[in-house]
Formats: structure tokens, C-alpha cells, sequence
């Protein structure tokens, strides 16, 4: 069965892995954050409570 054979399979996963991993990566990471993290702590919102004309 040619399909049980990873002798072709096997090299075409590992030169995909390591293009995805030395060439594609590092690539997309290099690229800035539009949102990036903020140092500050979050602030609570201040509520007040609702007034129902109702009750």
C-alpha cells in the first residue's frame, strides 16, 4: 500500500514546518500591535443607580 510509505510525506511535512517556522513566523511577528497591552490598572466605571419613573 503506497499510502503507508512516509518516505515522501514525511520530508514534504518536515520542509513545511520548517518554513512555516524560520521563514513565515518570525516575519508576522515582527509586526507591531495596533492594541498593544497597557500598563495601567483598570479603572472601575463609576455607576449611579437608575431611577424608574414608575416605582
Amino acid at each position: 500500500m503506497p499510502q503507508l510509505n512516509p518516505a515522501p510525506w514525511f520530508f514534504i511535512m518536515l520542509i513545511s514546518w520548517f518554513t512555516l517556522s524560520l521563514i513565515i513566523q518570525p516575519k508576522l511577528l515582527s509586526f507591531v500591535s495596533m492594541n498593544p497591552p497597557s500598563s495601567k490598572p483598570p479603572i472601575a466605571p463609576s455607576t449611579t443607580p437608575w431611577t424608574w419613573p414608575w416605582t
